[in-house]
């Protein structure tokens, strides 16, 4: 039994009732560092995690997925694909322009921003479908620390649960379960 068969399994749980939840957590799974499970309430979900699995000391372009407590932000989304998502979160569409700085020299760092036709940077508008949501958390936000990771994302993941480059990543489905029961003040906790 694979990943997916074990998360659709532990998915046919009770329905949820509608109220936000405080806290979901996120851990690796025994010997996959690049695979985890992320626990909200009663459901346990399975996720994909950075290539490096979870790192204490997160670096720009180390593969890693962030240990530490966050909060989301908001939720950016494809409108052009998807319906608008249910969620008790702040919402925004996914623009043409849309990316975020992944530059630690720019002033922009770990910031949404216009890209410009030849402006590096990490295009929000994707065609494989991986940012058609996109929750903002608030890792290495306050205060910005050059060189300390950005664009960390929760968002849809690969077939077969592939490694991200350190963001957290779901099944379009579960991401959709989630989001209806997050708001602004449910805690994210990550941890190895």
């Amino acid at each position: 039994m694979g990943i997916g068969d074990q998360a659709k399994n532990l998915t046919k749980q009770p329905t949820m009732k509608r109220t936000a939840l405080r806290s979901i957590s996120v851990s690796t799974r025994p010997g996959r560092k690049s695979q985890g499970w992320l626990f909200a309430g009663p459901l346990t979900l399975a996720v994909a995690l950075g290539r490096s699995g979870i790192k204490a000391d997160k670096r720009e372009g180390d593969g890693g997925t962030p240990r530490g407590r966050f909060r989301p932000v908001r939720l950016w989304w494809r409108a052009d694909r998807l319906p608008r998502p249910r969620t008790l979160l702040p919402v925004r569409r996914i623009g043409l322009d849309d990316a975020w700085c992944e530059d630690p020299h720019d002033r922009r760092y770990n910031q949404a921003f216009r890209r410009s036709a030849n402006e590096p940077g990490d295009r929000l508008r994707r065609a494989d479908g991986l940012y058609d949501m996109i929750i903002e958390i608030d890792h290495n936000t306050r205060p910005r620390v050059a060189g300390r990771g950005s664009a960390v994302f929760i968002h849809v993941a690969r077939p077969g649960f592939g490694p991200t480059a350190g963001c957290v990543a779901l099944r379009p489905r579960d991401l959709k379960i989630l989001l209806g029961r997050m708001n602004s003040k449910t805690r994210i906790l990550i941890q190895s």
